[in-house]
């Protein structure tokens, strides 16, 4: 069983929406298929049918979650310290062609949000910055091409 690495705040991001499904989502769905049924016929009763569609989904998303936290590894970001780049880390970055400056942290793969800065760390950039240091010039292939970035700062946030 391949653990799923993640933080503290991820584990508690899938528990909360594990539980938003398991008590407001389910009861909701088992009432809507409720009423469906109370209009007679199923075979042409297109709300049941839209509300048996969601019932799946909503069980499958149930089983995803819990599978992803029983296969958790979860990382407590606070306690880690050094100068090499690895999951947790918060690095700053600078790319070499605009000066343009980022900053990401590394997170679990459901924890990743470009927008939040959050990088998951299968992605591209991250499996280029893991293991470099302060200084280190890093090289990422995009679909636009090769870009390079210089790692300006590690961090333990």
């Amino acid at each position: 069983m391949e653990k799923v690495p993640m933080t503290a705040e991820g584990y508690t991001a899938l528990d909360e929406e594990l539980k938003r499904l398991k008590t407001l989502e389910r009861p909701a769905v088992i009432a809507a298929i409720a009423e469906a049924r109370s209009h007679g016929d199923l075979s042409e009763n297109a709300e049941y049918h839209a509300a048996k569609e969601r019932q799946g989904w909503i069980e499958g998303q149930i089983a995803e979650i819990e599978d992803k936290m029983a296969r958790a590894q979860v990382i407590d970001v606070s306690k880690l310290s050094g100068t090499q780049v690895k999951f947790g880390a918060t690095v700053s970055v600078v790319d070499e062609d605009t000066e343009e400056e980022a900053r990401y942290q590394i997170v679990g793969e459901h924890e990743a949000d470009v927008k939040r800065g959050r990088v998951s760390i299968t992605s591209p950039i991250a499996r280029a910055m893991i293991g470099k240091e302060t200084g280190d010039v890093v090289e990422v292939t995009t679909p636009g091409g090769v870009k390079a970035y210089e790692i300006l700062k590690v961090e333990w946030v």
